[in-house]
């Protein structure tokens, strides 16, 4: 049977995926999006447990850049679509859709995953596990960009540190993607929150940070009059960095 190359998934924001203002915390949305994307892995035969068990590989997210048209609300039921582009060297490329119940558009992201080795960490090729994707994919992608490096605008001032213990790690025993999210909207005052949302968010994830790492956040508020603001993680003991993002932010009404 040929596998299917369009993957849909249900959810409803639950109390447990919402902030105070009662709509969908970008951290649950990445969370969705993950969901998404391992069902539909397993359902290829590619799944996090699969490739660890058959290849010795773990799947991790590289790149990811997500747009917001409308945060969902708290009950509300939505669905997430989720198709992969045809596998390069060493990546593979995924693109995300949240639709409400009338169909229309809410979120959407593209993605660049890699495999690496289980326990060098090293990247692997794409070839390896490629053999169960869908012979043909869908055209159409979800947001046209290209993911590439991210830089500062200006000079960077420290938000805060974090330390990372059990709480902040998975399956591969490091930092969650979806915990970077809460790390950057925690460089953040109740207040900002209250007058602003996060239009969009890009990440490039550079080191993996792992339970006893200390990260350093630092943001640029250099280009915030354009409503953009970056923000950097280094690994205080490895004097590595961590993560880069970029935000869009936009002022509620």
């Amino acid at each position: 049977m040929e596998p299917l190359s369009l993957y849909k998934k249900a959810f409803t924001v639950e109390m447990r995926d919402v902030d105070f203002t009662g709509t969908l915390r970008l951290s649950s949305l990445f969370t969705y999006f993950q969901e998404a994307a391992n069902q539909h892995s397993e359902d290829l035969g590619i799944g996090f447990e699969t490739i660890m068990e058959k290849f010795g590989v773990i799947w991790a997210l590289i790149r990811i850049r997500v747009e917001i048209l409308r945060y969902p609300v708290f009950n509300e039921e939505i669905v997430v679509e989720t198709w992969p582009q045809e596998p390069k060297n060493l990546q593979f490329i995924r693109d995300f859709l949240a639709r409400d119940q009338k169909g229309h558009i809410i979120a959407r992201a593209v993605s660049i995953w890699a495999i690496l080795d289980a326990q060098t960490r090293k990247l692997q090729r794409s070839k390896l596990i490629a053999a169960n994707y869908p012979s043909s994919f869908k055209e159409e992608r979800a947001l046209e960009c290209k993911l590439g490096k991210l830089k500062p605008f200006g000079p960077l001032e420290m938000a805060y540190e974090r330390f990372i213990g059990y709480s902040d790690i998975d399956f591969n025993e490091h930092l969650n993607n979806t915990k970077y999210v809460d790390l950057i909207m925690d460089c953040f005052s109740l207040e900002s929150h209250k007058s602003h949302y996060v239009r969009s968010i890009e990440f490039n994830y550079v080191h993996e940070a792992l339970p006893g790492d200390t990260i350093v956040l630092y943001k640029d508020l250099n280009a915030a009059d354009e409503n953009l603001i970056y923000i950097e993680g280094i690994n205080e003991k490895e004097k590595k960095l961590a993560f880069q993002s970029r935000i869009q932010i936009k002022e509620r009404s």
